[in-house]
């Protein structure tokens, strides 16, 4: 079969770059408009294996390509022109790279010779994230030459490899072009019979140029056999599971090792493991700083908890604290963990249970006990904040994905989201945990999967994000949207600074804003209330119902704080009696 010549050189190098990056896994693009841009974005759009997400914004487009690429494991790409368009993929950026989450970005940029000339829209792209990618390149300037269509798809390759490994995260190829940028200008670029000539080049390989396999780090058998003869020695132990995209470690290793030391596992609501198979305990947040004992073994898998109480009583037990992480990178910022295991935690959970055995213990039926105590004080007759998030998690359907916001909604699924065998897949941004971006996050990870989606969010990082909810139409993604309204900044309760004369104004920063005319603005459906029964009817009524709906409870952040207090105290006071 004749292959035509393309029309110039940057609709060759757009077509290689998109053809490589299906062959070498990459299944989306987000694609946000601009001139420079247009050689990526329509061999993007055009190519028949890749799915092309068009957002308007480039910081939703980011968003929202995190969200996509956290739901999916998978790397995302992202397409943008020259100039501050980039700049606004930084904060996704950010919580990309400090959350492990892959992404490739692909972001045009005008000829070398326009550099410091003070051209239109050319700013010093040049390794612009620093230290937030994996790797960083600047590809060559687009030629029809063999070697250098090699040497492109081979670049492509790496850089869809460099997202993933035992340390995932952003990678940067910043991708000059000069004009002509669209497809349908023929020049004499390209000479006929190119890609004829040159198949490998021009046409690549069945699969990916290169294939690029990133290996498992297991841990030594010397230091599995020590750690297991500790296991075996101590009366008392936990598993911290915390924050990860997908369960860490996997819930059949998980299993093993909970069966084969007796420890209770305390599960993080963004673990993979609070809502699963495996037994664990989730209202720790509530009671750990109760307990008048300490583990003397902690075995601790994924990010840092999200419990500020759960790290506290940690770092004040003195016990032998290993941290697992397969890219050895230190993530626990109380400084109190004696050890970092380098290693896969499939690999650390399956070798320590193939070599130990022991009965659960006294200990660990009386933190069991505790845990079920405590959910025995949690009130389900009243709104308020904690109420809201205990519910979403408690009547979601099985499977669904839940995406929480930072601040207060995701610290309430912490201490009142009940452990269950529903099949939820809890994420939240929870690598730099800024509020910006939660809306177009959430989006993301629902155009990634047929599961339910629900997003809950509270009202100053909803008002954050609004244009982020232009995906629901343009990207036919169907939500459940609780919007918690407690009208301003409720985490500052939890602060000192609320007893000081500027919280008001700076720092609960009340706004006053009706979202009632968001249904209007982007074709959503929206309900307000304030009765905590209304809330569960119009909650259910929406996860059973085709579209988004938007549900605002609107909630006294200053009583749920109070609310949360008394609760706390009452729990404190049955525990120790």
């Amino acid at each position: 079969m004749t292959v035509p010549t393309p029309p110039n050189v940057n609709t060759l190098w757009g077509s290689v770059i998109a053809d490589e990056l299906a062959s070498a896994g990459v299944e989306a693009a987000c694609l946000a408009p601009g001139s420079r841009s247009t050689p990526l974005t329509v061999a993007i759009a055009e190519h028949p294996e890749l799915k092309a997400f068009s957002h308007l914004d480039e910081r939703s487009a980011a968003f929202f390509a995190l969200g996509r690429a956290k739901r999916t494991g998978t790397p995302t790409a992202l397409v943008c022109t020259s100039g501050t368009a980039l700049a606004n993929f930084h904060p996704a950026v950010i919580e990309a790279s400090q959350a492990r989450v892959p992404l490739l970005l692909l972001t045009a940029d005008r000829p070398p010779e326009l550099q410091d000339s003070g051209a239109n829209q050319t700013i010093d792209q040049e390794d612009l994230y620093g230290d937030a990618v994996r790797s960083y390149r600047t590809l060559p300037e687009p030629e029809a030459a063999d070697r250098k269509l090699r040497s492109l798809r081979t670049t492509v390759c790496r850089a869809v490899a460099d997202t993933g490994g035992n340390e995932p995260g952003p990678v940067h190829l910043n991708v000059p072009f000069r004009k002509p940028l669209e497809p349908t200008v023929e020049t004499d670029e390209v000479p006929e019979g190119f890609t004829e000539e040159y198949p490998l080049a021009t046409r690549g390989r069945d699969g990916p140029f290169v294939s690029v396999r990133q290996g498992r780090v297991e841990a030594l058998e010397t230091e599995l056999d020590a750690l297991a003869t500790d296991i075996e020695a101590s009366d008392r132990g936990l598993i911290v599971c915390g924050p990860a995209d997908a369960p860490t470690p996997s819930r059949d290793a998980l299993a093993a090792l909970a069966d084969a030391t007796g420890y209770p596992v305390l599960a993080d609501p963004m673990s993979g493991h609070r809502f699963g198979p495996v037994e664990t305990l989730g209202g720790y947040d509530a009671w750990v700083q109760t307990l008048d004992d300490a583990p003397e073994v902690v075995l601790r898998f994924g990010a840092s908890p999200t419990s500020k109480p759960l790290r506290r009583y940690l770092a004040e037990s003195g016990a032998r604290q290993v941290v697992v992480d397969p890219a050895g990178k230190w993530r626990e910022a109380e400084f109190t963990a004696t050890d970092l295991l380098a290693a896969d935690a499939d690999s650390v959970a399956e070798g320590l249970a193939a070599r130990v055995e022991r009965d659960p213990g006294a200990w660990a039926e009386r933190l069991r006990a505790i845990e079920e105590a405590y959910w025995a004080f949690v009130p389900d007759d009243e709104l308020w904040e904690g109420r809201i998030l205990g519910d979403v998690a408690r009547l979601a359907p099985d499977p669904a994905t839940l995406f929480v916001s930072n601040s207060m909604p995701v610290r309430d699924l912490d201490r009142f989201g009940a452990p269950s065998e529903k099949s939820l897949t809890v994420l939240a941004n929870r690598g730099a945990s800024g509020i910006d971006g939660i809306t177009s996050t959430a989006l993301g990870a629902g155009s990634a999967t047929d599961d339910p989606l629900v997003l809950v969010t509270g009202d100053l990082a909803f008002y954050h994000d609004m244009n982020g909810l232009l995906a629901v139409g343009r990207c036919g993604v169907d939500a459940t949207i609780v919007v918690v309204n407690n009208d301003g900044g409720g985490i500052f309760h939890i602060l000192p600074i609320e007893e000081h004369a500027t919280f008001e104004r700076f720092f609960k920063t009340p706004h006053g804003l009706d979202f009632a005319p968001v249904g209007d603005l982007y074709g959503l459906a929206f309900t307000r209330t304030d009765s905590l029964a209304e809330f569960r009817e119009l909650y259910q009524a929406s996860l059973e119902s085709e579209g988004t709906q938007v549900i605002e409870v609107q909630v006294d952040g200053q009583a749920s704080h109070d609310f949360r207090r008394e609760l706390q105290s009452q729990v404190a006071d049955a525990i120790r009696s």
